[in-house]
């Protein structure tokens, strides 16, 4: 190892005075150049321990929510390096996707240029924070030397029947001129990023059929312990699993008689027990159906009807405070179970990619069939009734609980749980039904219409059909000549020169597929390379996968609950049945930090945003524009709302060791963090007293002390009374921080032990045997330095400490130093606390007692009168009742 850096300068005086930004700078340089944070080869024989931030899109700029998730998992990385483990902590950058692209085409700029750059700054702030990331590791997904490999892997769910292409309605975005997931839609109906009004539109697509592992991603939730539970819930609802059946409803009259259209109408309900009560059925809007069965004389409105519906999203469409809106078609179905002519009608609440776009309206026992039915003057049939004779159903509600069928033929008097599974029975004998597991989750849709994404490595030949790329000609790499003007729909496909190509199959003209992936796809397998990410033979191997997965510890927002999470867990179980991994999940354990939160100022009567540089007086804000009060809330940072903090200036004033230590001390992890600049110089302050104190110690001439680690501390074999002290409180702190930094993460507490300690060894140092002051000083600075990681190593390095301090063990506990001699009883007056006193820790209830009667406290309340009855809690209090 090379010489450590020079310690800060003194001052006249000969105290050093604490510099955080040269302090950090010295080490920060010191670290790179002895390549500190390089993680151990596959051979190293200490426990594998993987801990990832989920990486971020290279905006440019370093936000706080970007400096509390990765010091987050540098704390968790930096303290399992010092309990022993082999630790994998990467980076990498998250670079495709419309931004850059957009960015570009405002700037005449190649998107490449603009994210490779945005990745230079943003990781030169990185490198502030003091991060213990292996940059070696480094993987941007637009290089091509990852993306070769994420069309491999999908050329891999290809062949294995993941990948399919399909014509479907999809949600078009008119200003990036994209398809967009449903996920990407908001409940406004408005695109997530352009902010433009999406649009139905009908174009063939690439999808992967994540629906055929619903089951497994749902089941193996269970496994997922060291998850929030409200990740895991959120994610059981979006997969969605309902048990019921699917029912078939042949046509009646005209619509039966229609040449090339289907006997009927197959709806899917988990009620199959209510199907005496329906009185209608309704098709979603886009049903294939409804251009074939539509009677001549409602073709007109329900022309009308489509496109008024073409224009609203699925959640405008099916919000339980909207009316329910539809029209009947003209067409009637039989109910199989009794013979009904039922109407079918179109409806709003019916979507065309849930279930089988069609449902049956039972108005008596769903609430939304109920509404619709109150609307348009439909049939109510009660059909079950509430099991228990006080119980009545309101008028103005369905009755959707469980009950007795009445008005159901051989069904009457069967409870409703039996009778799903009965008529469900009756129905697959008689061929009209069958029992139906139905997902809410919906194929992945990877498709998109861009330039700045991974090219799809598939070639269109019309002897061959889709003929997949050679695995030896990837990648196919994005041309450099593409027109990004933004106008004129996907710049791959206006750029021939590209799109024409031989079929690797026959030789014949041909052309590549012209669409671009999901950027979910890059992100979905990061977490994989990062294992191995040297290797040109392929995107991993097994050895290294074995050696580091799955992610022990995995840092991000909760909103990245669903979407990216979801399909990682998707892509982990896929390539695990392609024979490419051996494990079941990605991530073992998962934090989900929450937002940072900045003071914000916000005009209540025109919602408008008000930068905080703008108001004259905060005790009393005003819109220096209407001279109207003020909202003072706090909000999540970002640009629109003039509340967010640069991690620059930040750490320019204070340096980064302040900055951080704030952003884990403010709130809980998994909290939300309001800043609170006092609450900054807090920590300063903080920091600057650990300085004095470690500076005092320096200072103490012939009693200069040398630090050294658990193993080798020769102690006194007697203490005196402040020695045992400051060992208890020593020893406390190992115990307390420990466990603050074990299974659910504290390290708000953490910190406020480390401020216990400080305070505890503040001003006593000199007085003690100089192996206990080596001993306080080294927990001291290793329980620091994961949080404090600059500082620690400026201390550790003055006290003469051997090596970094990064790389000593986590302190360890002495038993013995936790015991007591004395301890404080409490002492109580008919229930009420009226004292105190310091009684031998090891003291029996009868010794307790004859303390408690001859203290000044009974004295005092007991006014010379024995009391009636004397209660004992051993090593606790004694409760005098007169």
């Amino acid at each position: 190892m090379s010489t450590a850096p020079s310690s800060s300068t003194e001052t006249s005086n000969g105290q050093h005075r604490y510099d955080p930004l040269a302090t950090e700078r010295r080490w920060q340089a010191h670290w790179s150049e002895i390549d500190l944070d390089q993680s151990p080869d596959l051979n190293d024989p200490r426990p594998p321990f993987y801990a990832l931030s989920m990486f971020p899109y290279p905006s440019g700029s370093l936000h706080m929510g970007h400096v509390r998730n990765y010091v987050i998992t540098d704390v968790i990385a930096r303290v399992q390096r010092m309990r022993g483990n082999a630790v994998l902590h990467p980076m990498g950058w998250d670079a495709f996707g419309l931004p850059a692209e957009n960015a570009a085409i405002e700037r005449g700029i190649d998107p490449a240029v603009w994210t490779d750059r945005n990745i230079g700054q943003m990781k030169d702030q990185l490198a502030r924070l003091g991060l213990s990331i292996d940059w070696s590791r480094e993987q941007a997904t637009c290089h091509d030397d990852y993306y070769r490999w994420t069309q491999w892997l999908f050329l891999e769910l290809h062949a294995g029947g993941l990948a399919y292409q399909k014509e479907a309605q999809v949600n078009w975005d008119p200003i990036d001129q994209t398809v967009l997931a449903n996920e990407q839609v908001d409940a406004d109906g408005k695109s997530w990023r352009s902010g433009a009004v999406v649009e139905k539109r009908l174009l063939r697509q690439w999808f992967l059929k994540i629906t055929d592992y619903a089951d497994a991603l749902l089941d193996d939730l269970d496994q997922l312990s060291g998850w929030p539970e409200r990740v895991r819930t959120m994610q059981a609802n979006w997969i969605g699993r309902s048990k019921g059946a699917e029912i078939r409803f042949n046509f009646a009259g005209a619509a039966a008689d229609l040449e090339g259209t289907e006997e009927g109408i197959t709806v899917f309900t988990t009620r199959p027990d209510t199907l005496f009560g329906a009185s209608y059925v309704v098709l979603a809007p886009e049903h294939p159906l409804v251009e074939q069965v539509t009677a001549p004389e409602h073709r007109e409105a329900v022309t009308a009807f489509r496109a008024l519906m073409s224009t609203l999203s699925s959640d405008e469409r099916t919000a339980d405070d909207q009316p329910k809106r539809g029209i009947p078609i003209g067409a009637d179905v039989i109910n199989p179970v009794n013979g009904e002519r039922l109407p079918v009608w179109i409806a709003d609440y019916v979507l065309a990619d849930y279930g089988t776009g069609a449902v049956m309206g039972v108005p008596a026992h769903d609430q939304r069939d109920f509404l619709f039915a109150r609307s348009h003057d439909l049939p109510v049939k009660v059909v079950i009734q509430p099991p228990k004779a006080d119980e009545t159903v309101n008028d103005g509600e369905a009755w959707t609980e469980p009950g007795v069928l009445i008005d159901s033929g051989d069904f009457d008097g069967m409870a409703s749980d039996q009778a799903k599974e009965a008529i469900t029975a009756k129905g697959s004998e008689e061929g009209w039904a069958r029992s139906k597991v139905q997902f809410r989750l919906r194929d992945w849709l990877i498709s998109r219409q861009r330039y700045w994404g991974c090219p799809i490595p598939v070639i269109h030949c019309e002897s061959c059909g889709t003929v997949p790329v050679p695995q030896d000609q990837l990648p196919v790499q994005l041309p450099k000549d593409a027109d990004l003007s933004g106008r004129g729909g996907s710049p791959l496909a206006q750029l021939e020169s590209w799109v024409n190509v031989d079929c690797p199959c026959c030789g014949k003209p041909a052309r590549r597929e012209t669409d671009t992936m999901d950027t979910f796809m890059c992100s979905s397998w990061y977490f994989l390379r990062f294992a191995d990410p040297s290797n040109r033979d392929a995107p991993f191997t097994p050895e290294a996968i074995s050696r580091w997965l799955p992610v022990k510890q995995y840092v991000g927002g909760i909103e990245h609950a669903i979407l990216h999470l979801l399909y990682a867990r998707f892509f982990t179980k896929a390539l695990r049945d392609r024979g490419l991994l051996t494990i079941d999940e990605p991530f073992e354990r998962l934090l989900t930090q929450g937002m940072v939160q900045g003071v914000t100022y916000r005009n209540p009567r025109t919602g408008r945003y008000v930068a905080p540089d703008r108001v004259a007086d905060e005790a009393n804000p005003l819109d220096p524009d209407d001279g109207g009060s003020l909202e003072v809330l706090f909000e999540k940072m970002s640009k629109s709302k003039y509340n967010g903090v640069d991690p620059a200036a930040v750490i320019d004033r204070y340096g980064a060791d302040t900055a951080r230590m704030f952003i884990l001390f403010k709130a809980p992890p998994e909290k939300d963090l309001e800043w609170d600049d006092a609450d900054v110089e807090g920590q300063f302050r903080f920091l600057q007293r650990l300085w004095r104190l470690v500076d005092s110690a320096c200072q103490e001439g012939d009693q200069h002390v040398s630090l050294s680690t658990d193993s080798v501390v020769e102690l006194p074999s007697e203490f005196t009374e402040l020695e045992q002290t400051v060992r208890r409180a020593v020893h406390t702190a190992i115990v307390e921080v420990g466990d603050d930094l074990s299974g659910d993460f504290q390290f708000n507490t953490a910190i406020s032990e480390l401020m216990k300690l400080s305070n505890a060894l503040s001003g006593e140092l000199a007085q003690l045997h100089p192996a206990v002051r080596s001993e306080a000083l080294s927990v001291l600075v290793r329980l620091l330095a994961p949080f404090a990681p600059h500082l620690a190593e400026e201390f550790w390095h003055r006290l003469a400490g051997e090596g970094s301090v990064h790389q000593q063990p986590w302190p360890k506990h002495d038993p013995s130093a936790l015991v007591k001699d004395t301890i404080e009883l409490v002492i109580q007056v008919k229930g009420k606390v009226r004292g105190s006193l310091q009684v031998p820790a090891n003291a029996d209830k009868a010794s307790l007692e004859q303390l408690a009667l001859a203290s000044d406290v009974a004295a005092k309340w007991l006014e010379g009168q024995p009391p009636r009855r004397v209660i004992v809690v051993p090593g606790k209090l004694v409760n005098l009742v007169p």
